[in-house]
């Protein structure tokens, strides 16, 4: 049953690292402990920048946290559940499911033109 879980997890990694701008995943607990990391893609995570990016995830969710509760006042059974930041070139998504957080590393730029066009179109809308 073990062996089945773990298959079914790496397959969803497997299918993960397929999507387009996909760069790295790491898989946190809740402590900030990295559990496992996108180590074999070319090196482009080793395990001390996964830690530094763990450290700074954690950190920005207890103060996302913090600052939800206060401006919104939610009830004490609601959480927050992902964090997604975006800069011009890159994309943080950070999503916590009970003691794991699962962060994913994007490269914005290889968008296709049509998912460009209707980004840009729904940033002029708001």
């Amino acid at each position: 049953m073990v062996l089945q879980q773990a298959n079914e997890i790496d397959e969803i990694f497997k299918g993960l690292k397929q999507k387009p701008g996909f760069k790295a995943f790491m898989v946190l607990n809740h402590d900030g402990v990295v559990l496992r990391w996108d180590h074999n893609n070319s090196g482009k995570l080793p395990y001390d920048k996964a830690v530094h990016y763990s450290h700074h995830v954690l950190e920005l969710y207890e103060m996302i946290v913090v600052q939800i509760k206060d401006l919104f006042n939610p009830e004490d059974d609601e959480v927050v559940e992902s964090i997604r930041l975006r800069t011009n070139g890159h994309e943080l998504i950070a999503a916590k499911e009970g003691r794991y957080i699962l962060v994913v590393l994007c490269d914005c730029l290889t968008y296709s033109k049509e998912e460009k066009d209707m980004m840009a179109a729904l940033e002029v809308q708001t």
